[in-house]
């Protein structure tokens, strides 16, 4: 499926969900990848499946895929309050593939019914630690463990294979200094057991799992708390990697990896240049500055997008993955706070994604979130944790389809919301063509194209714009992809004029639902 390249994390979803929105609407939709969740038995471990075509650890070839959350065993959270909450996904307890999302059955059929729909799987595999002491000591598939004697025979890991607090150098083991490299990446994190991933027993299998993964026919991974591993174990760990099953790729594929660093570029030890040689990094700094440009704070303004990218402290496009927002900051956890965009904006959160989808920066993922009731005590949520929507007996529910392509049930499904979904084929249509036309007002409007292929306005003023701008585009009538979609007889949104010379009167209206226009050559 040439010509695809966005992830979109599809948070908390069931394999059998994945699977089927692979194939009635991520694949006819242009998706690349999907980023699915943990697969291993963790302390309900966060799966992620990213569903991407790729050549190599850096790049991702045109197709790109699916992000899933961690799919391996992890353990279970329950206690009086806090009852399975989504980041008991990131406590594996096993590399077993089982937990609330499916088995291994289910999941090896959903990377199958995946690929053949032209999307690539992705997996969120956390390979820095252990649980945490949780009350329940056994996890998602069953297995016990003891995290006293840091001990977990389904691995199996014994006390040998964790860091000890004489190479952390805390007494409590725990990292105290978030500004010492060595506690960062010897200690433990939260009070979860630090793997030791310099020593040659648990490399070989951290790796075997991997590969049982690339085995199923996954295209790559999304690799959580990178900034907490030494860049040389991540190296030797990633020199034991196979190549992709053939069964979906090409001879001699590599596995596609984007690491999870959260360097917000304040002068940390543990900077996302250190692992920048070893695979994409997610670029938080993206969706922090480009959500403090649209809520307009000091001294931002839409106009200063104009070199969004490199010249703003960014790493280089080619090395990055770009977002508006994650699992985690769109809880106000980890990087960006309140500059955060996300769907409880809807407006804004468009008019991010439209920038990030039509911009040629680093390689976009779009979130796919489920609701949750938010309880702000003194500025503060108190329920962050919530897991996904679940019944009473605490098993994830099916995703609810409705045929506008909305979604019920409690789950968001911002990659189903018109108005990406058409950006994404957008992103799609404008391929690796550069920026052309660049217009702004001077504050908070601005337009641009990419090559002669797509064209975009986004009004972020609080009154009308009218203008005649420049395009590239051939002349002709052009469906305006936001209001609207392309239809067998024409087009369900606004029609948009192209004169002989390039140019379009166009009207961008702050009174709209959404005061941007898209236009594109397909």
């Amino acid at each position: 499926m040439p010509g695809r390249s966005v992830i979109v994390h599809l948070f908390e979803w069931r394999f059998d969900d994945i699977a089927d929105e692979c194939e009635t609407f991520l694949g006819p939709h242009g998706y690349g990848g999907v980023q699915d969740w943990l697969l291993n038995s963790y302390a309900l471990l966060f799966l992620l499946m990213a569903i991407f075509l790729l050549s190599n650890a850096r790049l991702c070839s045109p197709v790109c895929t699916e992000k899933t959350s961690p799919v391996n065993e992890h353990g279970i959270i329950f206690g009086e309050v806090v009852r399975r909450p989504w980041y008991e996904r990131y406590q594996p307890v096993s590399y077993k593939i089982k937990n609330r999302s499916g088995n291994e059955s289910q999941f090896r059929d959903m990377v199958r019914r995946c690929n053949q729909a032209g999307v690539r799987v992705y997996v969120d595999v956390v390979i820095n630690h252990m649980t945490a002491d949780l009350e329940t000591k056994e996890g998602t598939a069953g297995s016990s463990f003891n995290y006293a004697e840091s001990s977990y025979p389904a691995v199996p890991y014994g006390p040998e294979d964790f860091n000890k607090k004489e190479r952390c150098g805390t007494s409590s083991g725990i990292i105290e200094d978030d500004n010492d490299a060595i506690q960062v990446r010897n200690c433990e994190l939260l009070g979860m057991r630090d793997l030791n991933l310099g020593r040659e027993e648990v490399r070989d299998k951290v790796a075997d799992y991997m590969n049982r993964l690339i085995d199923s026919g996954v295209a790559g991974f999304r690799v959580d708390a990178v900034k907490h591993i030494w860049p040389a174990d991540l190296e030797a760990i990633y020199g034991r990697l196979n190549d992709l099953s053939m069964e979906f790729f090409p001879p001699n594929t590599k596995p596609f990896i984007y690491q999870e660093v959260i360097d917000m570029g304040h002068g940390e030890p543990m900077s996302r240049w250190h692992y920048q040689h070893l695979g994409r990094i997610t670029e938080f700094t993206y969706g922090a500055k480009l959500g403090a440009v649209l809520r307009k704070g000091p001294g931002m303004l839409l106009k200063h997008l104009t070199n969004f990218g490199e010249s703003w402290g960014f790493l280089p496009g080619g090395d990055a993955v770009a977002f508006v927002d994650n699992h985690d900051n769109q809880r106000g956890h980890g990087a960006g706070g309140a500059d955060i965009v996300t769907f409880f904006e809807p407006r804004l959160y468009k008019m991010a994604a439209a920038f990030l989808l039509a911009w040629p920066y680093g390689l976009p993922r779009v979130m796919s979130s489920y609701r949750w009731p938010r309880d702000f005590r003194d500025g503060v949520d108190q329920n962050t944790w919530y897991g996904p929507p679940s019944d009473a007996e605490w098993n994830i529910k099916r995703v609810i389809r409705y045929p506008d392509n909305s979604c019920g049930g409690g789950w968001v499904c911002e990659h189903r919301w018109r108005q990406i979904y058409n950006l994404v084929e957008l992103h799609n249509v404008a391929g690796f063509m550069p920026v052309t036309n660049w217009w702004d007002n001077g504050y908070h409007a601005i337009a641009f194209g990419r090559g002669n292929a797509t064209f975009i306005a986004i009004n972020n003023e609080d009154f009308r714009l009218d203008a005649v701008l420049q395009t590239s585009l051939p002349p002709g009538k052009y469906c305006d992809v936001i209001s609207g979609s392309k239809t067998s007889t024409g087009c369900s949104g606004r029609v948009i004029d192209v004169r002989p010379d390039g140019k379009v009167d166009l009207t961008v209206d702050n009174a709209w639902e959404d005061p941007v226009v898209a236009l594109h050559i397909e």
